[in-house]
This record gives structure tokens, C-alpha cells and sequence, in this order.
């Protein structure tokens, strides 16, 4: 009776054995198939014209975007109004339109959304909430900062990276509707966006956060953004986030580093485009040298452990490196990647361009870490 009771339990013990076997080859093979079908998707995205003086090493992805992007958006940014820049088409829309060109679908969405209006100083501003389906009751928060110079650009222009994030991290995204200049001169997006990182620490429970685990990320302007807000948590004695995130940051307030000088004339970010940003944004040129805008010049002591994500042909790769470099040596620990042949803003298009992924992907690891999940 003993004996054929532990053969029974040991015949369940082999079956759940090759149970979990069969189980990991079906996801290992799914896992294979998606990766063969994307990476196909990626190949068959060709450019139509040579590369550009200003982007020999740029990938055919990259230039099929940019190619794309002068079709739909011709007349230079910095030759309009804010107003009108407002109205142009961006490079979201042109990796979208390569999408359409290549019968690439939109990938399902793991997420839902929600919006909440919040009071800032003399005004208001609007909070995108991305919540994971994943079906926990309490997640960890990332209050995410959009790009476009303080001046162009909305949460809509950066729903990509927030969703990707928040899918990626299992994590909740709070993307902030900051106020723009030049409507609102510095240093509103920055007192927004702070506003935003308050709100988040107090009322998390209430969107089911954990008041706990919260980051900051950012891209281009929002990286500014992202650190900034996390020197004036530490300034203001309140509890400083786990990580912070900054995608091609702006860092610094000088058009003559070399990457400036090399990529003065690159697409879609160019230095006539960066000074463009810096007028209407800034209430004079001296406010240039403020910590909040030239954080390589800040005080970077006690900032928490950040990740810095880089692409090579754009303005601000040098002042991102200098940044990197100068949170270093304040003892900050720091995960630096450079992504070859990428522009400014490809972080968004991953179902085009496979640096975007492999960059999410990282931003995912490193969040996740900081969370502890």
C-alpha cells in the first residue's frame, strides 16, 4: 500500500516535471517566433534616398522615418510660431505612416487610461493615468515627462513611450500635461512638473500606487524635466523618487559642444531648432544657466540612481554623456546606452525602429530593478 502510494505521487511528480517542461518550450517558441517576426517586420523597412551628409551611420529604419517626416512636416520648426509649430506633423506621426506604408499593425494595448485635472500655480494641469491589465492591486508609479523643448508637443505626441513604459515595467504612468512656453516662461513646466511628482506622492493610493516605488523618466525637454524635479525633492526634503529615467536629455545651455557642431544640421532635432526652444521657453538668455536647465552644471549630490539613454545623432549627445559623467562623480549610479545610427525622438517607434525596442527594453530592466520586481 506504502509502496503504490509513492509510486502514485511520484508518477504526479514527473507528469508536473514534463508539464512545466512542455510549458516553457511553448513559451520559448512563442518568444522566438514573435522576435522572427518582428525582426522581419524591421528588415523590410528600406529608405528610397541615399543617407544625408549629416547622418552617414544613420540605419535604414531611421531614414526611412526621416525621409517620411520631411513628406509630411517640410517647412523647418524654427521658421514658425509656437502656434503653428504646434499644428505640424511629428516624427511620431511619420514612424506611423511607415507603419501604414508597410502594413505594420499598432501592437494591442496592455493598458488602460485614465485622465485627471489637478490645480498647479494660477491654472491647472491635465494627468494621462496608464494602468497596467495586469490585474495587481497596487502597482508601482512612473510620473513620465514629455519632450519638445517646453514648447511644442503634448501627452497625445508621447502616448507611445508612456503605454511602452508601462507595459514594460508593470508599472502605473503618470504622463504630465505640463504648461508651455511661451505662453507660460520658465520656470512653469518645471514648477508643473514638480506639481505633478507631489501629487503622485500623495494621492497614489487612490489610483492603485504605491506611494513607496515611484520614478521619474523623461524624454529630450521631459529628461530636463525629470531630473530637475528630482533635485527639488531633494531640496525640499520630501521623499525622492527610486530612479530616475532620462531619454536624450536636454542638460545643458551650450550650441557649441561637438555634437552640436557635428549634428548642427540633423533632423528632427537641429541647433536652430534647440536655440528656438531656449527663446521661447526662457524669459532671457541668463536663464539658461539655471540649474533646472543646465543640470551639468547642478548640484548633483543625492540624486538617485539613473539611467541616461543616448542617440548618436543628435545635438544633445554630448551634454547627455557630460551629464552621465558629472553624476558619477557625485556617487550617483548611472546605466549609460548610446544607440548607434538613431536620431532624437526614436525612443517611441518601436515597430520600426529595433534600437527603440532594445532601448525600452532597458528602461523596463533598469525600472524594474528599482521597484524590486
Amino acid at each position: 500500500m506504502k509502496s503504490r502510494f509513492y509510486n502514485h505521487a511520484d508518477g504526479i511528480r514527473k507528469s508536473l516535471k514534463w508539464l512545466s517542461l512542455v510549458t516553457l518550450l511553448i513559451f520559448t517558441f512563442s518568444s522566438c517566433e514573435k522576435n522572427t517576426d518582428l525582426n522581419n517586420q524591421y528588415k523590410q523597412i528600406r529608405p528610397t534616398k541615399p543617407k544625408p551628409s549629416w547622418a552617414p551611420t544613420i540605419t535604414p529604419q531611421m531614414l526611412a522615418v526621416i525621409e517620411t517626416l520631411d513628406t509630411i512636416s517640410p517647412i523647418p520648426l524654427f521658421t514658425l510660431t509656437p502656434q503653428e509649430a504646434r499644428k505640424q506633423p511629428t516624427p511620431g506621426d511619420a514612424a506611423m505612416r511607415v507603419m501604414n506604408n508597410y502594413n505594420i499593425p499598432a501592437p494591442p494595448s496592455n493598458v488602460d487610461t485614465m485622465g485627471r485635472d489637478i490645480p498647479a500655480d494660477k491654472g491647472q494641469i491635465h494627468l494621462r493615468i496608464y494602468t497596467p491589465k495586469s490585474g495587481k492591486s497596487i502597482y508601482p508609479v512612473i510620473v513620465y515627462y514629455h519632450g519638445g523643448g517646453w514648447v511644442i508637443a503634448t501627452i497625445d505626441t508621447y502616448n507611445a513611450s508612456a503605454q511602452a513604459l508601462s507595459e514594460q515595467s508593470d508599472a502605473i504612468v503618470i504622463s504630465v500635461e505640463y504648461r508651455r512656453g511661451p505662453e507660460f516662461k520658465f520656470p512653469t513646466a518645471h514648477q508643473d512638473s514638480y506639481t505633478a511628482y507631489k501629487w503622485a506622492l500623495q494621492n497614489a493610493s487612490t489610483i492603485k500606487g504605491d506611494s513607496t516605488r515611484i520614478a521619474l523618466a523623461g524624454e529630450s525637454a521631459g529628461g530636463n524635466l525629470a531630473i530637475a524635479v528630482s533635485m527639488m525633492a531633494r531640496d525640499n526634503g520630501i521623499r525622492k523618487p527610486v530612479h530616475q529615467l532620462a531619454v536624450y536629455p536636454i542638460a545643458n545651455n551650450d550650441f557649441n559642444t561637438p555634437s552640436y557642431i557635428k549634428y548642427a544640421n540633423a533632423k528632427p532635432l537641429n541647433k536652430p531648432l534647440m536655440q528656438w526652444f531656449f527663446m521661447h521657453y526662457l524669459n532671457n538668455p541668463s536663464e539658461g544657466d539655471h540649474p533646472w536647465i543646465s543640470l551639468v552644471d547642478a548640484n548633483l549630490s543625492g540624486l538617485p540612481p539613473t539611467t541616461i539613454i543616448a542617440a548618436e545623432i543628435d545635438p544633445l549627445l554630448s551634454e547627455g554623456k557630460l551629464l552621465a559623467d558629472k553624476l558619477r562623480s557625485a556617487n550617483i549610479p548611472v546605466t549609460y546606452q548610446l544607440y548607434i545610427g538613431v536620431t532624437h525622438e526614436f525612443f517611441g517607434m518601436a515597430q520600426v525602429i529595433p534600437e527603440a525596442k532594445k532601448a525600452q527594453a532597458l528602461a523596463a530592466k533598469e525600472l524594474r530593478k528599482a521597484f524590486g520586481n
